[in-house]
């Protein structure tokens, strides 16, 4: 096999669902050695052609090569066999077995009479384990780990093989900045041995930082590659879906109403301590800061999800205390939750149901829920929000992630809150709906809505809002008006160099 020779190639994929093309003769391949980005927005088809790869899906019609020899894909393992290897997005871990015996999983070392051979299991595992620099070991029971470490773990069984081509899906959506070094230094090693390596990401930084080239999908079908150094994000966001979008920054002044939500000296534990600020009907105020810095923390304790331990909540000028969510909600406070599929949605249920779910014992009808009642909030969502969805009876799990997103959304703006907290708007949201979700956030307090937004992008804080508060370890360093922040003071201000308390 030359250097031109791809690893992988994929000649006109076909796959039809009931009533959609999901990929109209799609051709994608991979070269050894090469970063190959591949991006779309959601429901472009990225996510099928990479089960089509996988032998989870089996296309209508095309072919797959590998290293120029065609081959049939019937399943993970045969995809396995050939060197193909996953990274998903969405973890597909057994967490009460050990990190070694997940990472070998259906592979284990075996001695005489099929016993597992235990001390090469655990020595096989911890030597991948170094190389991806964590602090758990092969014994290490996998429930016991944060998501971000669990993503760790999926890295390592790519690890295990001898791989031609490793896809990956969304990896760094759960992983901290340092975890983010650590994957990229493993994409070059996999790279200087030759593997292809297939990058999925709306994270535009990390195309530009890590890839060779880029292949675009729209609309179940390819637009075209580029190479990466010689192309812009406008070009590849025109790409992906037929328009520029405006990224610049929020700067507009905002017609504010009275203070809707302030806290007061709010501490909890150790998570965050002395927290003080508010936000006024018609504003969106963000909160800025890296992983662990207490920004989600304090949203949950906005939400009754948190007890504090010190200091005060203050709805509308009057003392709030909260038990619970049910108490936060009835006094108008609603949390968009930074996980959508495990904390804000019930991804087997229908999009109506989930929109209606915290009013259901506001819609029945004697012992039953009222049909009519739950559509018609359906219907005002969908059209207010510009849902995309077949039917109402749509599973929301079969939505993609900026639908899914809106549906979190429209579900708590069903409950007409005072306040409403979106903890990380648009994670895994292609740049087309990001753009959607931003001008509804925009919109959403020129209505008169107090919106608070956390992000951990700088370009979305700085886009979205009116001010931003930059948090350090669990305290609040600064705060910044549109007009006075810059990119260099809110990166002070997050790594605790600059000392000016708000």
């Amino acid at each position: 096999m030359t250097q031109h020779t791809p690893a992988l190639r994929l000649e006109g994929i076909v796959k039809t669902f009931p009533g959609v093309r999901a990929l109209d003769g799609v051709s994608f391949s991979v070269l050894p050695g090469e970063v190959h980005a591949l991006m779309g927005e959601n429901g472009a088809g990225k996510s099928t052609l990479m089960k089509v790869l996988g032998g989870i899906y089996q296309p209508d019609a095309g072919r797959i090569f590998i290293e120029e020899r065609e081959t049939v894909m019937r399943g993970p393992l045969e995809a396995k066999a050939e060197g193909v290897m996953f990274i998903h997005q969405e973890l597909s871990l057994a967490e009460e077995l050990s990190v070694a015996e997940n990472v070998y999983l259906g592979e284990l070392p075996r001695k005489r009479f099929g016993r597992v051979d235990w001390a090469t299991l655990y020595a096989r595992t911890d030597a991948i384990l170094q190389k991806l620099k964590v602090r758990f070991d092969a014994r290490t029971r996998v429930g016991e780990l944060s998501i971000a470490n669990q993503q760790m773990v999926e890295i390592a069984r790519a690890l295990t093989v001898n791989a031609k081509a490793v896809i990956f899906d969304e990896p760094t959506a759960s992983l901290t900045d340092a975890e983010k070094v650590v994957l990229f230094d493993v994409i070059a090693d996999l790279r200087a041995q030759g593997v292809g390596i297939v990058y999925i990401s709306h994270r535009m930084e990390e195309i530009f930082r890590i890839t060779d080239r880029i292949s675009i999908l729209r609309d179940g079908a390819y637009r075209g590659t580029l190479e990466t150094a010689a192309t812009d994000e406008d070009e590849i966001t025109r790409m992906m879906i037929g328009r520029s979008l405006d990224l610049s920054r929020n700067a507009a002044a905002p017609d504010l109403g009275p203070v809707a939500l302030r806290a007061e000296g709010l501490s909890c534990g150790h998570l965050f301590e002395d927290a003080t600020f508010e936000v006024r009907e018609g504003e969106v105020l963000g909160f800025y800061g890296l992983v662990g810095a207490g920004r989600t923390e304090i949203a949950e304790t906005l939400f009754g999800l948190r007890t504090p331990t010190a200091g005060r909540i203050l709805l509308k000028g009057d003392e709030i205390s909260l038990g619970s969510p049910v108490e936060a909600i009835a006094r108008g406070i609603s949390l968009v939750p930074e996980s959508r599929k495990e904390q804000g949605l019930v991804l087997g249920m229908n999009c109506r149901d989930n929109i209606t779910l915290p009013q259901v014992d506001d819609l029945t009808a004697g012992p039953f829920v009222s049909d009519g009642a739950e559509i018609s909030i359906y219907d005002q969502y969908r059209d207010r929000l510009a849902i995309k969805s077949p039917s109402w009876r749509t599973p929301v799990g079969n939505l993609s992630g900026g639908n899914q997103q809106k549906i979190v959304i429209g579900k708590w703006l069903s409950m007409r809150p005072e306040v409403l907290i979106v903890d990380e708007p648009t994670r895994g949201i292609d740049v087309g709906s990001k753009s959607e979700i931003h001008n509804l956030l925009r919109e959403l307090a020129k209505q008169g809505y107090a919106v608070i937004v956390i992000s951990s992008e700088m370009p979305e804080v700085l886009h979205v809002s009116d001010r931003i508060v930059a948090m350090y370890h669990g305290r609040i360093m600064r705060e910044f008006t549109a007009a006075e922040v810059t990119e260099d003071g809110l990166i002070q201000a997050i790594s605790g160099l600059t000392g000016d308390a708000a």
